[in-house]
């Protein structure tokens, strides 16, 4: 069951949450919820630390290395934008 929190906010700050919120169709409670969820993961992956062996960092490290493969979607959209800007 969720529990619930209270916050108090300057009318400023409503003001910018009310008006994101409804740019996304989203109530003010579920607008807020997923950016604090958000935040709140943001800050946990920022802060964990992985640890390996060193053989499984060599194998890491010579996956990124490798080149990477073209995304044939990205691959079409550069030439679009290569054509326009060699028209424009």
């Amino acid at each position: 069951m969720p529990s619930p929190v209270s916050l108090r906010l300057p009318d400023d700050d409503l003001a910018i949450i009310d008006s994101a919120a409804r740019r996304q169709g989203r109530s003010r409670t579920d607008f807020m919820r997923a950016a604090a969820v958000q935040a709140a993961e943001a800050v946990l992956l920022e802060s964990t630390i992985i640890r390996m062996s060193a053989g499984g960092f060599a194998a890491f490290m010579a996956e990124i290395d490798k080149p990477g493969e073209p995304i044939p979607e990205m691959v079409e959209k550069l030439r679009r934008a290569q054509r326009r800007a060699a028209e424009g």
